[in-house]
């Protein structure tokens, strides 16, 4: 019969031979354990979602609004993807006013001016809309408010010689993507010359992108003649169509006001779409995006694709 000394002795030695056979008794605490912390990192990259807003055009030219998510076929890459949300309803956003202050707007800066009241005047009482000028460098001259007139500091706006176009969008993008509005957008109103900026295009793009605005631009120069800036116009539509806005070649009059009643309407009812993409890879390359109707009627306009994490 063992003695009381002896039973402690083999008590001891039978819990050290069970934190050998399993050394993970000594701590339970998950944050500890590096395939656990592995595996969160696993369902954070995989739910990931990519948004698209996506607007809807009938045959007459109009927003077409009830359709429903099995109407909608989104792709990236050519690879179909399972729809993860999809949302109709009417919703606030929030818009970036960029004008162009470069020396090339001299003459038409007044206009500019027009058409930034025009635009602030057919917002709804819920959206927001900041106010930014460009030339050399971008300066945000109103902030995100609900406010409808145009700050008077804008009436003192002077032309600056060179042009920072995506220097500008990139400013605005950043600045969209910390607000709470789902539906952003950017309104370009310039010749679309650039010649000053730090960043490419397609960078100001990516940002944009990342930001899920939609870049709305009218083009302020010479609608013909051999004044007509080619090269600015054709930057202009490179912003509206892979973001998936649109491009407006008349800076005043009727048409513009028509237009920009539109792009208010279609920015409080695009169709919300996310989805998490199957290509998983972390690759920081671009992946195109599509979204096709099932029905033959109407066209879609959305942003062109987005850039993968790395």
């Amino acid at each position: 019969m063992l003695t009381r000394t002896a039973c402690v002795g083999v008590l001891i030695a039978g819990l050290l031979l069970l934190c050998v056979i399993n050394p993970t008794v000594r701590s339970q605490n998950p944050t500890q354990n590096p395939a656990r912390d592995q595996d969160d990192d696993v369902v954070r990259v995989n739910t990931e979602l990519v948004v698209l807003n996506a607007t809807v055009i009938g045959q007459d030219g109009k927003f077409l609004r009830g359709l429903k998510a099995g109407d909608f076929h989104v792709l990236e890459d050519g690879v179909e993807q399972k729809i993860a949300s999809f949302g109709a309803e009417e919703t606030p956003f929030a818009a970036a006013i960029l004008l162009d202050t470069s020396g090339s707007m001299e003459s038409r800066l007044t206009l500019g001016r027009s058409a930034a009241i025009r635009f602030l005047d057919g917002l709804r009482d819920e959206d927001v809309a900041a106010v930014y000028n460009f030339d050399v460098k971008v300066d945000q001259i109103q902030d995100y408010s609900p406010g409808r007139d145009l700050p008077a500091k804008a009436f003192g706006l002077k032309t600056k010689t060179m042009t920072a176009l995506n220097d500008a969008v990139v400013r605005a993008s950043d600045d969209l993507a910390k607000r709470e509005e789902k539906r952003r957008a950017i309104v370009v109103l310039s010749d679309g010359g650039e010649n000053y900026s730090h960043v490419t295009s397609d960078k100001a793009l990516d940002h944009a992108m990342r930001a899920n605005a939609t870049i709305f631009a009218v083009n302020m120069g010479d609608q013909e003649g051999a004044n007509r800036d080619l090269v600015g116009a054709g930057i202009l539509k490179n912003f509206t169509e892979k973001s998936g806005g649109r491009y407006i070649d008349k800076p005043g009059g009727q048409t513009l006001r028509d237009s920009f009643g539109e792009i208010v309407e279609e920015l409080g009812h695009q169709y919300t779409i996310a989805y998490r993409p199957t290509n998983r890879a972390r690759d920081g390359k671009w992946r195109k995006t599509e979204i096709k109707l099932s029905r033959g009627d109407a066209t879609v306009r959305t942003r062109k694709g987005y850039r993968a994490p790395k």
